[in-house]
């Protein structure tokens, strides 16, 4: 029976006709209340998933309006990421979690959620339950944001450049911030994704970093799907001839992030919840208010835009 409805939500997630958020939630209530039959390879085919639905999302999106965006949103993304990790490090000593998990709760937080844990974990040497600790935490209050945003987004009026920024700022994962800003509109969603994978490209230069301060030889893994994403939107922008195929093909994008966002739903359980514990949660969720609420006051005074 799990492994039908497992099935059943797959195929409903890849219809067209659920949308991310609720594809989310599905899964949040699968993972939460049945046993899933193929956790690992749900978990291997959604990072797959991920970045393949993210390159396809590049064929819908015009270059010049990627470079401007990821311009701008350069120098606010490097301070920022400075200032996040740096203050999560602080929270973490405060509230007493252990440093590493720490260090990872402020990883995902500065930059894309899991999976910059999953980069740098390795890296600092964490184990099995570290990172799963780790994860939980991050992916929960991830959850919550693909829910929250948009209602404060219209609740504030603010516009989709602004609404797209303050998801890439403030939303841990790229799932998320491509699913929250693809229901607030066109716009939120190319300076969204842009913005986002701008600041997943930091995961770099703090593997790097953490190398070198640990001295260790963990192998680094480089975002190249990025790179994807940006020739997609180069061959968008010089070949508007095949805009039909390219429409199609960010159209697979779209629905393969709604499946995507199932299958992490379904990746939550009792068992990680059990794991995740009070500190690290209220780490990462004094963390991500301060990041969100600092933000959203700076994008709506417009101290921060593109």
């Amino acid at each position: 029976m799990d492994k039908k409805l497992f099935f059943i939500g797959v195929i409903l997630a890849a219809s067209g006709f659920v949308s991310p958020p609720f594809a989310l939630l599905g899964g949040l209530i699968y993972g939460l209340t049945l046993t899933h039959p193929y956790h690992a390879e749900s978990k291997q085919l959604s990072k797959f998933l991920l970045q393949a639905s993210v390159v396809g999302l590049g064929f819908g999106m015009n270059l010049h309006e990627v470079v401007h965006a990821g311009r701008s949103g350069f120098l606010y993304t490097a301070v920022s990421i400075t200032t996040v990790m740096l203050l999560g490090l602080g929270l973490g000593y405060v509230i007493r979690v252990g440093n590493k998990p720490s260090f990872l709760i402020a990883a995902g937080t500065a930059i894309c959620g899991g999976s910059a844990i999953a980069a740098v974990g390795p890296i600092a040497d964490a184990n099995e339950e570290e990172m799963a600790v780790s994860l939980g935490a991050v992916f929960i209050l991830n959850s919550v944001a693909l829910f929250v945003f948009p209602l404060l987004g219209v609740a504030l009026h603010m516009s989709q450049s602004q609404f797209g920024l303050w998801s890439a700022l403030a939303i841990h994962d790229t799932s998320s911030v491509v699913g929250a800003t693809a229901r607030y509109g066109a716009i939120a969603l190319a300076v969204g994704t842009t913005v986002k994978l701008a600041r997943a490209l930091w995961i770099v230069p703090l593997s790097i970093a953490t190398a070198v301060a640990l001295k260790s030889k963990a192998r680094i893994q480089w975002p190249w799907f990025i790179l994807f994403f940006c020739l997609a939107a180069l061959l968008n922008t010089l070949l508007p001839s095949l805009n039909t195929g390219f429409a199609a093909l960010n159209h697979l994008g779209k629905i393969g992030l709604t499946v995507t966002l199932f299958l992490i739903g379904t990746s939550l359980n009792k068992a990680t919840l059990k794991k995740v514990g009070v500190r690290p949660l209220l780490q990462g969720l004094t963390l991500w208010i301060i990041v969100g609420t600092a933000t959203l006051a700076l994008i709506l005074m417009n101290w921060i835009r593109i």
